[in-house]
């Protein structure tokens, strides 16, 4: 790693934003995590070993690069009952993240900050939007399918009485300017570790003028929770050579894969 980082630096010119903006307020980042509710644990476990035993047959007759799509399908939808188990079942019972959620909202609303929730899911989304609108709580809402992006934020940006924007990350994690908020909160974990970087930047970026707090929320016992650590593997290793954009998903081994589904 040390040869390859010293063969490629006469091309390379790298800055992080601590580098250049240094009158930026301090940002910390932090793993919120919780335990799934038993329900949500009995089909978390069943859905699982339903996969885990899918795939071994798959890969071992077609191979970890010809089975992608049939992971991805499984991931996902693990990682839906990881973060409520309404987005497969309509008719299941709440899961553990959105009591959380509530929980830490509340209180940050309380204090008068204003908040930026990220998730993929836009149906998680809904949820939690019901679940600010049972609260009492204002809120913007951002996804793919918005039409008129700048009245949201300057919504956002300038209404007192407006305390929470809720944004897809495919959508709104990237180019938007979301300094009235000081709190992100990101729901699930995402393939790339650049993209939730990005979001949380949506709030720490020039114009910010307090310290920025960004919780990533994993739900313990899940494929969220080693989604992170293989994250965090991959990163350390780009970050030796060059940088840690590198979709996760792309360089998935099969060592991974059962990691995943241990």
């Amino acid at each position: 790693m040390a040869a390859l980082s010293k063969a490629i630096s006469p091309f390379l010119l790298r800055r992080t934003k601590e580098q250049v903006l240094t009158d930026l307020p301090p940002k910390t980042e932090q793993t919120l995590y919780c335990d799934m509710l038993p329900a949500q644990k009995k089909a978390y476990n069943e859905l699982k070993e339903y996969y885990r035993v899918k795939l071994a047959k798959k890969v071992e007759t077609d191979g970890i690069g010809r089975s992608k799509i049939q992971v991805l399908e499984a991931l996902l939808r693990l990682r839906q009952v990881a973060c409520d188990p309404r987005l497969l079942d309509d008719k299941s019972k709440p899961g553990a993240k959105l009591e959380l959620l509530s929980q830490q909202i509340a209180e940050i609303v309380s204090e008068g900050h204003k908040v930026l929730v990220f998730s993929q899911f836009t149906s998680f989304l809904s949820l939690v939007k019901q679940q600010f609108d049972d609260a009492g709580i204002q809120y913007e809402y951002l996804d793919g399918k918005s039409s008129n992006r700048a009245k949201s934020v300057k919504r956002f940006q300038e209404d007192e009485s407006v305390s929470a924007f809720l944004i897809s990350i495919k959508a709104g994690g990237h180019g938007l300017n979301l300094t009235a908020a000081d709190y992100v909160f990101i729901l699930d974990p995402w393939w790339n570790p650049a993209v939730e970087a990005q979001a949380i930047d949506r709030a720490h970026r020039m114009g910010q003028k307090n310290s920025v707090i960004a919780y990533r929320m994993i739900c313990r016992d899940t494929v969220e929770e080693k989604i992170v650590t293989l994250q965090q593997s991959k990163r350390d290793l780009a970050d030796k050579i060059v940088r840690s954009d590198e979709s996760l998903i792309r360089s998935l081994s099969a060592d991974d894969l059962r990691i995943l589904f241990e």
